[in-house]
């Protein structure tokens, strides 16, 4: 990627009075948005990303899209990825104009970044240094980096999912998103990926060890200490496969891989652990959609049900997962069954904006219940972020 001139930036620069005026988007033409309020289901022919994005464009500015979190990270960095194909500068000023809220012109910025969670969105600051050239960025990055020098882990290594005691010895199979892929893409942008490689890598195996059971799939969570009233007394493990926590680790593993190099010592242990997580993924996923179930393994009972983003996650990680070759071929024939299965909860709304469906909200470690007795939202930024990397990787990818 070139880095853009600051006078581009100035040229293309939108102010959140001109963004808030933006007008609907415009459905693409296979879809035009009928007379009624109908929902119109989506064409694969369409371009599913720049209607999401410019959909979402038009709902919120980039003051109004919420705070510095790891949700509106998720779906910016989806944004970008849209933005590196089409080159539609507005989509990286509306990432500027967000990421410019909380970064100061010297590089500080007003977070501590004592939980996971609120490292996923460096990575917009990684992206940002590599577009513009801002010290800025980097400066911001690296309190991220540095923070990690004195962040709480297990015995073994695993960093908590928060430096707070109601998160203490704990692994959640959501974390390894949350920091992995900034970690490998920061060591790349500023020459640190000895350390950042191999951190990244044996976050991964440290989680993986403790999170993946005999069916291949993760429990969501592990408490070392063995006191969280969710863990098992005897093994520490959270009670289910939470659908998303699977999926931000299979999306982690496939970017880890993706960036460290052929002979990282700890490669042959992330393939074992991603092969073994694509079996139970292909055995669980819903033969009837393509989709995969809120709790993956129970999908017989009448009130699971399939639940977007993780579907969008699962696709994305065993599309790329068999074109890399780190799996074999026949998952490329599984995630297009995904994909199809996900489209089937996109369409377009008289006003022609884009809807997407069955999303579940933010969530905790629970039990079974409790993640089926989750909202199911609408255009959830967990959805339109894991929508736009899963449709980037199999856009045009479709079965008749």
């Amino acid at each position: 990627m070139k880095r853009l001139r600051a006078a581009a930036l100035t040229a293309v620069a939108l102010t959140t009075a001109t963004l808030a005026a933006l007008p609907a988007a415009v459905p693409p033409p296979a879809v035009a948005a009928p007379a009624v309020a109908a929902r119109t289901r989506p064409a694969a022919a369409s371009d599913w990303s720049t209607a999401v994005v410019d959909s979402t464009m038009a709902r919120y500015t980039p003051a109004t899209i919420g705070g510095w979190s790891y949700p509106v990270g998720l779906y910016l960095y989806g944004q970008y990825l849209t933005y590196q194909r089409t080159h539609d500068p507005r989509y990286l000023t509306y990432i500027k104009s967000y990421v410019d809220r909380f970064v100061k012109s010297d590089g500080s910025i007003d977070q501590s970044f004592n939980s996971l969670d609120s490292m996923q969105a460096g990575r917009l600051l990684v992206i940002l240094h590599h577009e513009t050239g801002q010290d800025r960025y980097r400066k911001a990055a690296k309190k991220i980096r540095d923070r990690l020098n004195t962040y709480p882990r297990t015995s073994d290594g695993g960093f908590w999912h928060a430096d707070n005691s109601s998160r203490a010895h704990q692994l959640w199979a959501d974390g390894v998103y949350m920091v992995n892929p900034f970690l490998v893409e920061y060591g790349k942008e500023f020459g640190d990926s000895a350390y950042t490689d191999d951190e990244a890598a044996k976050q991964l195996a440290v989680y993986g060890s403790h999170l993946q059971v005999a069916n291949g799939l993760l429990k969501h969570a592990y408490d070392e200490s063995k006191t969280a009233s969710w863990a098992d007394p005897a093994t520490g493990l959270a009670p289910e496969h939470w659908c998303r926590a699977v999926g931000w680790y299979a999306m982690a593993i496939v970017n880890v891989l993706d960036s460290v190099p052929a002979n990282q010592p700890r490669r042959p242990q992330l393939l074992s652990i991603f092969r073994k997580l694509a079996a139970g993924l292909e055995k669980y996923q819903d033969p009837a959609t393509g989709r995969w179930f809120q709790v993956i393994d129970k999908g017989g009972r009448s009130d699971n049900w399939t639940e977007t983003s993780c579907s969008s996650m699962f696709t994305y990680a065993l599309s790329r997962g068999a074109q890399q070759h780190y799996l074999d071929p026949h998952y490329a024939d599984v995630a297009r069954r995904g994909y199809q299965g996900v489209l089937a909860k996109l369409s377009v709304g008289a006003d022609g904006r884009t809807e997407l469906a069955d999303i579940s909200v933010g969530t905790n470690v629970g039990d079974y219940a409790y993640y089926v007795a989750r909202t199911r939202a609408t255009n959830d930024f967990h959805g339109l972020g894991a929508f736009l990397i899963m449709n980037e990787q199999l856009r045009g990818d479709s079965v008749s």
